[in-house]
């Protein structure tokens, strides 16, 4: 293993943009849900003419589907990560429009059949159903509560209260009280693995919600003890919560005629 110092320069230097993370290849690992995501969100986009992916980011996830949709839309907030994805989906015809918090969504009422997301920063619950045709369906993967807080808490110390955020049955509660009624829900537990210290500051640098006030030198001292304790032989262990979820907006029930 190299030294320190060359591990955490080589990691500060690194392109963080978009949302893959095969800079981590060999160096930290990370179980997947049971479910796959990315292969049941291929076959949804293959059986609708009209969806729209929330919180993109590099459309690394979305641009693994084979088939889209004849009307394909995604929404990124990021800027850089925007022009990413408008290089990776812009060929296939898909339309990246970039959007701010709390700002809604850009599209008409009752605009598509499909709403997708992996890990959206924030779900907006009335805008996906005012944005979903009757019948359509949201199908996402959100990250769930205390997601890798062995590693946060390493460097912010105990966080009880922020432990509580993402509740899948909170967040499902949620969507129902929009008007969305839950079909699907499920939740794991997955293993992660860092094995230097340079892949602690790369995911601390591309996930800065994290670690908000994150920088090597702020923090020498916590990452020198995650260094020697991985020279040792033993991984630093945290756990990653994810939950999927799906929701359908009710068809109108036609009105009946009055009795005379």
């Amino acid at each position: 293993m190299r030294d320190f110092e060359t591990l955490v320069a080589e990691a500060g230097e690194a392109d963080v943009n978009g949302w893959g993370f095969a800079w981590l290849d060999g160096r930290a690992t990370e179980e997947r849900p049971p479910w796959g995501y990315a292969k049941l969100l291929a076959g949804r986009l293959a059986a609708v003419r009209s969806a729209l992916d929330l919180d993109t980011g590099g459309g690394e996830v979305l641009s693994a589907a084979t088939q889209f949709p004849e009307l394909m839309a995604a929404t990124e907030g990021w800027p850089p990560n925007a022009q990413r994805a408008r290089g990776l989906l812009g060929p296939r015809g898909v339309d990246i429009l970039e959007t701010t918090a709390g700002s809604g969504l850009p599209f008409p009422d009752s605009s598509f059949e499909l709403v997708t997301a992996r890990h959206p920063v924030r779900p907006d619950w009335k805008e996906i159903h005012r944005v979903l045709i009757p019948g359509g369906c949201y199908f996402a993967q959100h990250v769930g509560p205390a997601s890798a807080f062995e590693l946060i808490e390493h460097f912010l110390g105990p966080l009880p209260e922020q432990r509580k955020g993402r509740d899948p049955q909170a967040e499902a509660a949620a969507a129902e009280a929009s008007g969305l009624t839950i079909t699907d829900l499920r939740t794991a537990r997955c293993r992660m693995e860092f094995f230097d210290v340079g892949a602690v500051v790369w995911i601390l640098r591309k996930c800065v919600w994290w670690v908000p006030d994150f920088s090597a030198e702020r923090y020498l001292g916590r990452l020198r003890e995650l260094d020697e304790q991985m020279r040792s032989g033993r991984p630093f262990v945290a756990h990653s919560t994810r939950h999927l979820i799906e929701a359908r907006k009710e068809r109108k029930q036609p009105a009946h005629a009055a009795m005379p």
